[in-house]
């Protein structure tokens, strides 16, 4: 039987967290009741620098149950860095990472592992409905995920972070160097073999999203900007562009000049320097934020720090 590890990220859930708790120490019996998982299979809880109770819920949880251990992180690394240090710091033959906020169905484990058993190195979460989110989140997430395709990153349609992954294909994914990490598009790019595990997402019953709109932003510019240099190419292709209307704006100048000899029109000249001047700031921009991510890159900073470990003694 395989030893599994189920990591889950935690940020600010009190809330949620006893209930979450409850929920996976009952699916981990009844697995390893029913043989799937080993005895020894453990559930670990990365405490990401929360602020809340969080850290309190874990070392109770930890100290009087031998299946739960803790990972408290130095501070707020981020939601990416929290499963990469989960999956870092324990050894198992399986690793699944889910959230702490019960939206995605732990009951899919199970399945999960039947793909594992196949033969699978890779099984993702697929989400087969979005109800529960707003017509924007709906929408807009539809748009990222075909935004990317156009793009060329490879990524899976409705999955978030939510996978089960052996050990070999977790110790390919610690290859890869990345400091800007975008999981959802690393693992695919690990290679494997890959299957898809289909749930419906529920509502979050207590707490509140980790992940409001700017931070989903942000998530989908680093997705782009790690994986694809299109954007860069759209840059040199727009000066071109930019380039080829200046050389027949420049044409008409001359040919109204010879024309009338004079050429009346402050506004349009306002407004093409205007143009040029807003292009020639986005494309710095872009140029920018693929620079930032090389000094990032470069530094090699950590990706997490850990400041103590609860019940790893027998891991």
């Amino acid at each position: 039987m395989l030893k599994l590890a189920i990591v889950l990220p935690c940020y600010n859930e009190e809330e949620i967290l006893s209930q979450t708790i409850k929920r996976m120490k009952s699916l981990l019996t009844q697995m390893i009741k029913t043989k799937q998982v080993a005895s020894a299979s453990k559930i670990l809880l990365v405490n990401d620098g929360s602020c809340d109770k969080t850290a309190d819920i874990i070392r109770r949880t930890c100290a009087k149950d031998k299946h739960f251990c803790g990972l408290n992180l130095s501070r707020n690394f981020g939601h990416q860095s929290a499963i990469l240090a989960g999956m870092n710091e324990i050894e198992a033959d399986v690793y699944v990472t889910i959230d702490a906020d019960l939206q995605d169905n732990p009951e899919s484990i199970m399945e999960m592992l039947g793909k594992i058993y196949e033969g699978y190195d890779v099984v993702y979460g697929v989400r087969t409905l979005r109800n529960t989110d707003s017509w924007f989140k709906r929408t807009s997430a539809t748009l990222y995920y075909k935004l990317l395709k156009i793009l060329g990153v490879n990524i899976v349609y409705n999955h978030a972070d939510f996978r089960m992954m052996t050990k070999r294909a977790v110790d390919a994914l610690k290859q890869f160097p990345e400091r800007n990490l975008f999981l959802r598009a690393i693992v695919p790019l690990a290679g494997f073999k890959s299957a898809k595990v289909y749930y419906d997402r529920s509502a979050r019953s207590a707490g509140e999203t980790k992940y409001p709109l700017v931070k989903m932003m942000a998530l989908a510019w680093n997705g782009i900007s790690n994986f694809s240099i299109i954007p860069l190419r759209f840059v040199t292709f727009m000066g071109f562009a930019i380039c080829f209307i200046s050389l027949f704006f420049l044409g008409f100048i001359i040919y109204r000049w010879s024309v009338s000899g004079t050429i009346v029109g402050w506004a349009s000249l306002v407004t093409i320097i205007t143009i040029f001047s807003g292009v020639q700031l986005l494309s710095l921009g872009i140029i920018g934020e693929y620079l930032a991510k090389v000094f990032v890159e470069v530094k090699k900073r950590p990706l997490y720090i850990v400041e103590s470990k609860i019940g790893f003694g027998d891991n």
